[in-house]
């Protein structure tokens, strides 16, 4: 069974391929500062426009500004069918520490930010990412800094909104308030909290983003991918991605990489074909976590 048997999802009011790209490794280490080669980083963008790629995930916060910029630099004025993600409620502290900025101000000021750095004058999507925990979900009401978002979606500054690093219970009370069109956590072979979210998301025809494909594995369960990879011809990555991409009609991809050889290697994924077998034993990685 191929990796991708349905190639195109819904994406707010656009359909775009299921497999994207990520901006955030395109700044300095630790998401901070400016990259090492500016050149290299406008080069993968280009390239990832080049073969197809017509949704991008961002945030201001990555560099803080420098991501953005990049973008502008490398694809302005912008393909007409190239979707940008952006989220907000976060900054970058001196030491490039995550800080929460969540009051109406920062969140307004971070639409603004991201409208100047990329060069536009309303922004496709825009994920509100929760920060009652920086490193996953975290129970918390998120319903003052959507209302917040609503009303500049209102405004005609956003078109659409999303939701990051959020619980089923935030998502539920995000639908209350406003039409959610996707939703990105952290998911993978590996890792799957989100699997009824996942399903529960697909029958209500919302998009969901994982990030971190290869995030948080075991040894063991490192060592089962590579074995996969090593027969299917692959790279670990590759399978981690068309596993993905076989897991739900609703999961679009947004693999980041800073190099055009890896940015190749990784939509590639869409071709890979999964055997049921191999699938099967995939399936089984993350129990082996969990035993």
């Amino acid at each position: 069974m191929s990796a991708n048997p349905s190639c195109t999802f819904t994406l707010g009011n656009r359909t775009v391929k299921r497999l994207g790209y990520g901006a955030m490794q395109l700044a300095g280490p630790g998401v901070f500062g400016p990259p090492k080669d500016r050149n290299a980083a406008l080069a993968v963008l280009r390239e990832a426009v080049a073969r197809g790629v017509d949704h991008i995930d961002t945030s201001d916060f990555y560099g803080p500004h420098v991501t953005n910029q990049i973008i502008r630099e490398a694809l302005h004025p912008y393909p007409d069918d190239l979707v940008i993600v952006t989220k907000i409620s976060a900054r970058r502290g001196a030491d490039g520490s995550w800080i929460p900025a969540m009051s109406p101000a920062e969140l307004t000021r971070a639409v603004h930010d991201n409208l100047r750095n990329l060069g536009l004058d309303v922004l496709g999507i825009v994920n509100l990412r929760s920060m009652y925990d920086v490193h996953g979900p975290a129970e918390g009401s998120i319903e003052a800094p959507l209302m917040v978002l609503a009303e500049l979606q209102r405004k005609g500054l956003v078109r659409h909104i999303g939701l990051s690093n959020v619980t089923p219970t935030q998502i539920a009370e995000g639908r209350r308030i406003c039409e959610i069109v996707c939703v990105q956590n952290h998911y993978n072979v590996a890792h799957r909290s989100d699997d009824a979210l996942i399903d529960d998301l697909a029958r209500a025809g919302i998009a969901y983003v994982p990030y971190f494909p290869l995030g948080g594995f075991q040894p063991l369960q490192s060592s089962i991918l590579s074995d996969v990879a090593a027969r299917l011809g692959a790279t670990p990555m590759q399978v981690a991605l068309a596993w993905l991409l076989r897991r739900a009609p609703n999961i679009l991809l947004i693999p980041g990489t800073s190099s055009v050889s890896h940015l190749q290697e990784n939509l590639a994924a869409a071709e890979l074909d999964l055997p049921d077998d191999v699938a099967k034993e995939l399936d089984g990685v993350a129990s082996i976590g969990s035993a």
